[in-house]
């Protein structure tokens, strides 16, 4: 009897599992058909037409909470396919933002960290926006937000910095497919957008007839950025213009925790002229 006890356990939980399986393919399938009901002439996004469809979100989010339209509109890229991933398409959900156990709407199962993770499905894609910004408002990313909204450059950084993803090349990615699409001008007023594609107009004309073994890359204007810290070999810094305890870290290669540590810092705030220990 004893020798049958784990036969007989096993048996039970593949049966539930079998069963568990069962019941997240047949809640998919619902909410796929749900999706499909609502949307039956869905045509695949291109990255172009995806960043026409959204960037207005972004840059209303950008507005509301601070975050650079040219990162969300990348991390959107990036993480939903541009809109095309079966994420996107059924559950509305464009950062792949998982259940918690507050969680009180409908949930997709995918297999991604665990098999069948839950992640959850919105009504909206714009919902979906809204959550990745209520997201980056927690405390680890706080730092970000001492950066101006065009550093889109360390945003990138600092997300991997913070956390959010285990990719060593994630702020190369985010900041290629920024370049690439020119992301960069959703970051700055309509004024200078406008500015930006004249601009972009104008170079494309020139360089037209040009053979291309003659061309010359050309940066487009964007709006101006704060100058790099310059790491130095004192124990010393001393604050400049535009310096945020993230971008002197960085420099350094400490976190900002350590930095307001070692300088028994109780907040973010610094000021110019100020001298920071920056050597442990």
């Amino acid at each position: 009897m004893k020798k049958t006890l784990p036969i007989i356990s096993l048996s039970i939980l593949l049966f539930f599992n079998a069963c568990k399986i069962r019941q997240y393919s047949r809640n998919n399938k619902q909410i796929e058909k749900e999706a499909t009901k609502e949307n039956p002439n869905f045509t695949n996004y291109t990255t172009l037409s995806y960043i026409e469809q959204f960037k207005a979100v972004a840059i209303q989010e950008m507005n509301t909470y601070g975050i650079p339209a040219s990162i969300t509109l990348a991390q959107g890229i990036s993480e939903s396919g541009s809109g095309n991933s079966s994420l996107a398409r059924f559950a509305n959900n464009h950062f792949g933002i998982k259940c918690t156990s507050d969680w009180k709407g409908k949930a997709y199962y995918k297999d991604d960290d665990q098999q069948n993770d839950c992640f959850r499905v919105y009504k909206d894609a714009r919902e979906s926006y809204k959550d990745h910004s209520e997201f980056l408002k927690r405390k680890r990313y706080a730092f970000l937000f001492e950066l101006d909204k065009n550093d889109y450059k360390n945003w990138a950084i600092g997300l991997k910095t913070a956390g959010y993803a285990t990719n060593p090349k994630y702020p190369d990615m985010l900041i290629g497919i920024i370049e690439k699409y020119k992301l960069y001008q959703y970051d700055v007023p309509e004024s200078e957008r406008e500015k930006i594609a004249r601009e972009d107009r104008v170079f494309t004309e020139i360089n037209a007839n040009i053979p291309a073994e003659k061309k010359k890359f050309t940066p487009v204007a964007v709006a101006p950025k704060d100058p790099p810290v310059q790491a130095t070999g004192d124990k010393y810094y001393t604050v400049k213009q535009g310096d945020t305890l993230f971008k002197i870290s960085q420099t350094y290669k400490l976190t900002v925790d350590e930095l307001k540590a070692i300088n028994n810092m109780s907040d973010n705030n610094i000021k110019i002229g100020q001298k920071l220990l920056v050597v442990k």
